[in-house]
């Protein structure tokens, strides 16, 4: 029974043994794996602090500066046509010569009349006059002197009708040529010689453009609060045009609309663009980038802000013991292909750029400079 007791008692003490070697051996190995596992290597870059130039580029639509439908102010025929389609043409620029015999007889006419008005008042002033002599000895009656006032005061009504019907005739003779009311390009004429146009017509006889300048209708979302003040700088680039400076020319905010469209739910802003070589054209869609100034902060590349799992962002910073510590940080807007930082960050801090997913809070690394294309641009547009 003692040996029995003996043999029980010696395989206890040999188990036991063996569970304390065997966790000690794992304890060691883990200790001695934590210690000798080497740096995360990744890549950084050095940020500062900038007045970041800021655009926005938003979606727009040409139209002309001004345009003028001609209409004819009287009837009559077109004699002449005295210009050249397509050509430019100076405000006052004779346009079409319509007949003018019935308005040129008409305007003789009030001038006849007007003449046989101004012969009545003269008479009644030279009867006014003597009866002012006679008055006082009493050889008419102050009826009679009443009377020749009335008469008077009558005829000289008549001249002034006599005078507004002769100016009337004067301006249809003169209506009987057509101006270019505005200087600028002018299209295609909509009558010939002969055609027979009236008084206030629905269909122009002739459509004169101004090109230069021109206006841009740009859509800005409602939604959207951007800090654009009138006259800031815009330019713009023609839809489909690869090039950003396929217009050179540079154009003024003009205003900002303060209703929205029910239809698109957008916001209509004006620009003013100067127009000299006519490339731009009434009608064309273009992409329009708005100036809207300078902001401070630090331009960081996209890749390097990521989340938590509450959706904050954050960056990973680089301390002066090669350790990485986890910075939540303010982004204000998309510049390009960067965030801009404002708050968070501060000049000459270093930020990892490339392998991120291996980092832990405080965990040491080996950074290397990011390639000059992992930099982050110092400006760009939304």
């Amino acid at each position: 029974m003692t040996q029995f007791r003996f043999v029980i008692l010696f395989f206890v003490i040999a188990a036991v043994a063996s569970t304390f070697f065997y966790f000690s051996a794992d304890a060691e190995d883990a200790t001695a794996g934590k210690t000798t596992r080497p740096p995360t290597a990744v890549s950084v870059i050095s940020v500062s602090e900038q007045a970041v130039p800021l655009t926005r580029e938003l979606p727009g639509r040409t139209s002309a500066y001004r345009i003028a439908q001609v209409r004819p102010q009287v009837t009559g025929i077109i004699l002449k046509r005295l210009f050249k389609e397509g050509a430019r043409v100076e405000a006052g620029t004779q346009l079409y010569q319509l007949d003018d015999a019935q308005y040129d007889v008409a305007l003789q006419r009030a001038k006849a009349t007007l003449a046989e008005a101004m012969a009545a008042q003269l008479s009644a002033q030279r009867t006014l006059d003597r009866y002012q002599k006679l008055l006082g000895t009493k050889a008419i009656s102050q009826q009679g002197f009443d009377d020749a006032e009335v008469a008077l005061a009558r005829a000289s009504a008549g001249v002034a009708v006599a005078q507004a019907a002769t100016a009337a005739a004067k301006l249809d003779l003169s209506y009987t040529r057509v101006y270019a009311p505005i200087s600028g390009y002018i299209g295609k004429s909509l009558v010939t010689e002969g055609a027979l146009v009236t008084t206030n017509q629905q269909q122009p006889l002739v459509t004169i453009t101004q090109l230069d300048p021109i206006y841009v209708d740009i859509q800005r979302p409602s939604t959207e609060q951007l800090p654009i003040r009138d006259g800031a700088p815009v330019s713009v680039k023609l839809s489909g045009s690869a090039a950003i400076d396929s217009y050179t020319g540079e154009g003024q905010l003009q205003f900002s609309d303060v209703l929205v469209d029910e239809s698109t739910g957008a916001v209509q802003l004006r620009a003013l663009f100067p127009n000299p070589e006519k490339r731009l054209l009434p009608g064309m869609f273009v992409n329009a980038r708005i100036d809207l100034g300078t902001k401070h902060g630090i331009l960081v590349p996209q890749n390097t802000v990521v989340r938590d799992h509450e959706g904050k962002p954050f960056v990973w910073r680089v301390d002066s013991q090669n350790l990485v510590h986890r910075v939540y940080v303010t982004t204000a807007r998309a510049v390009q292909n960067n965030w801009l930082v404002t708050a968070g960050l501060q000049d000459g801090d270093t930020i990892v750029t490339e392998g991120m997913h291996r980092l832990a809070d405080k965990s040491p690394v080996t950074p290397h400079s990011a390639k000059p294309d992992s930099g982050a641009p110092l400006t760009g547009t939304r």
